[in-house]
């Protein structure tokens, strides 16, 4: 027998009995391959029969039999009932995207216009994270910039306030704020509007964005025409281009249905080639159509429609707040009670999903599988050119730098930090010309005193290929720091170090981006206009980017250590627990005495303490 027969026969005698084992129980299996990666995720409700149907003869997909070849080992986690498995399975998808998974490829995220209705009197602004937190949320659009200028329209109009601070009804301060005196609010913190009178000019807001435009709108034209008639010609260009953005939200928000049922339209368009599919979804609430997007399924390979569907619904309803009572669908899901079942848990109320046949509802759908048709047209004419224009810089790239193969895969690092504090690196990874984000790592340097660049280079190189070494992990077929030759040596001499001299490296100075090689005397110079040099700024970009970020995050968590350390009574534990309730010193700084209190160890007096120091320093110092 042959090296590989021996090692298939140990596995197949491992895995049979680990197949023993294995529970008649629901639950969750994760199957692994050499590198112990996990390639495939699904759920069960016999994990035993499910996962002993992969290693018995059987007829089995063309994609389910190349998978099967990959296994390694498996795991799997036990749940009490299949849908805590069908939610957990959902979540293991996202979080680990296993190739032979149908993953939800999401890059894009839509603006909601959010109404705070819990408050005394409630703040309207922008966001792009729905939270299940009492506040009504309204969208998504696909015009930010309609958004923006709603929103400061009706704050203009209505004279709604703008501060993040906490107002009680009852509870008047004795000074208002600049915005008050210039007519821009109505001054709710100083008692000079009712709680009655205030909430009823947000529902006047909330009425248009529910789809009941025509007050609204009538209101700003009156007011345009005004300020025109004045020869306020500056304010009414403000009415006239606040309008303007009315009017688009409205067009989206055009009624679609005859009745008020709030409901999700889905149709999923593959091809007959390829692993791409799209799901379009067209969002109804109260009749309108308020939003509509689509997203991109990877890893489709022969799955059939149901398989598809399922996929989506599972992945796309497991992070949002905003559930429908109705799912239309072109095409049934196996699991739909199931499916159903989880979802209605998560609503409060039933959700139905439903293929209609006639009527409105197909017509509905079948203007969803249009739009769904077209976005996957477009998507793949996309993803053709990115292929195209990845072949022509990895080609390029590969005649100016001399080197053996094409660069494929590429990985970017940058250094960041000012005067040595919070010094940290980063790692990009660039897979045939595209950011790989799942590659990115984030490095705290370890390097103490004062700031060398060098010492840093080679600390975080060090770092990371040593690792690969250890984990026997493939190498990149390029390196690029950002620098110029003292980076790129400090590099060179680190991957002498560990053995790794074989590695193609460079160094990308930004100043006149000359391009640094180990065996030539004089840096490379690639015409500004050649698609090469368009991939290494990319990379180096990126890298710079990702770098500046994490610096940023990591100071300002250590100046909001600094300014809750002084705070007298408040230690490292108190300072944890503040900080893990409230997520960040803004949040802290604009929460009531009794929300403070809420916290363990806050006492009354130590809520009062907090108020006051933070009302007293108004900025990290």
């Amino acid at each position: 027998m042959t090296d590989e027969e021996i090692r298939k026969f140990s596995l197949e005698s491992e895995i049979r009995e680990q197949l023993e084992e294995v529970p008649d129980s629901p639950g969750v299996y994760q199957m692994k391959d050499t590198r112990g990666e996990i390639i495939y995720v699904g759920k069960a409700k016999s994990l035993r029969l499910r996962i002993r149907s992969y290693f018995s003869s059987g007829s089995h997909t063309y994609k389910t039999r190349i998978m099967i070849d990959e296994i390694e080992e498996f795991d799997f986690i036990v749940t009490d009932t299949e849908v805590e498995a069908y939610i957990l399975e959902a979540s293991l998808i996202k979080k680990y995207g296993p190739k032979y998974n149908i993953r939800l490829k999401d890059d894009k995220s839509y603006p909601y216009i959010k109404i705070t209705d819990e408050d005394d009197f409630p703040r309207i602004f922008k966001t792009r994270l729905v939270k299940n937190d009492g506040s009504s949320y309204y969208g998504p659009y696909a015009d930010v910039d309609a958004v923006y200028k709603t929103i400061e329209l009706v704050k203009e109009i209505f004279q709604l306030r703008s501060c993040k601070k906490e107002i009680k009804a009852g509870s008047p301060e004795e000074r208002p704020c600049l915005n008050y005196h210039i007519d821009r609010c109505s001054g709710p913190c100083i008692g000079a509007i009712s709680r009655k009178d205030y909430r009823a000019r947000v529902e006047q807001i909330s009425r248009f964005l529910q789809g009941k435009q025509d007050s609204l709108l009538q209101e700003v034209e009156d007011k345009m025409e005004r300020a025109a008639r004045d020869l306020h010609y500056e304010k009414a260009a403000f009415y006239r281009d606040g309008l303007k953005a009315l009017q688009e939200l409205a067009r989206q928000q055009k009624v679609i249905s005859g009745d008020s049922t709030d409901r999700d339209v889905l149709a999923v368009a593959d091809s007959e080639e390829g692993e791409t599919a799209c799901a379009q979804i067209l969002i109804i609430r109260n009749g309108n159509l308020i939003g509509q997007d689509y997203l991109l399924l990877e890893g489709a390979g022969q799955a059939g429609r149901e398989e598809l569907t399922a996929s989506f619904l599972q992945q796309y309803y497991a992070r949002q707040q905003d559930l429908p009572a109705e799912i239309l669908v072109d095409f049934l899901p196996r699991d739909k009670t199931l499916l159903e079942e989880t979802l209605s848990s998560s609503r409060d109320s039933r959700v139905r999903i439903i293929r209609p046949d006639r009527g409105q509802k197909r017509r509905l759908l079948e203007m969803a599988a249009r739009n769904a048709e077209q976005n996957l047209k477009k998507s793949l004419i996309k993803q053709k050119y990115r292929e195209k224009r990845a072949r022509q810089e990895l080609k390029e790239l590969q005649e100016y730098l001399e080197l053996e193969n094409q660069p494929r895969r590429i990985e970017g690092f940058d250094i960041s930090n000012i005067q040595g504090s919070d010094a940290v690196a980063s790692l990009v990874v660039f897979e045939n010309g595209q950011a790989d984000k799942s590659g990115y790592r984030r490095f705290k340097m370890r390097s103490e005193g004062s700031p060398d660049d060098y010492a840093m280079i080679q600390e975080v190189i060090g770092r990371r290929y040593s690792r690969l070494l250890a984990e026997n992990k493939e190498f990149p077929d390029l390196i690029l720091v950002d620098g110029g030759r003292g980076q790129l040596n400090a590099a060179v001499s680190e991957l002498d170090r560990l053995g790794l001299a074989q590695l193609d490296i460079i160094g990308l100075a930004k100043k006149k981006e000359e391009v640094f090689l180990l065996d030539r005397g004089e840096p490379v110079i690639i015409p500004s206009d050649s698609p090469a040099l368009h991939l290494l700024q990319r990379v180096r970009d990126e890298a710079h980017r990702f770098a500046v970020n994490y610096h940023r995050r990591l100071r300002s968590r250590r100046l909001t250590h600094s300014m809750l350390d002084q705070i007298p009574g408040i230690g490292p534990d108190r300072r944890q627990a503040l900080l893990e309730h409230f997520g960040s010193l803004a949040r802290i700084r604009s929460a009531s005495r009794q929300e403070l209190q809420q916290v363990s160890g806050i006492s009354t007096r130590l809520s009062q303490v907090i108020k006051d120091y933070l009302e007293e320093h108004t900025r990290p110092i």
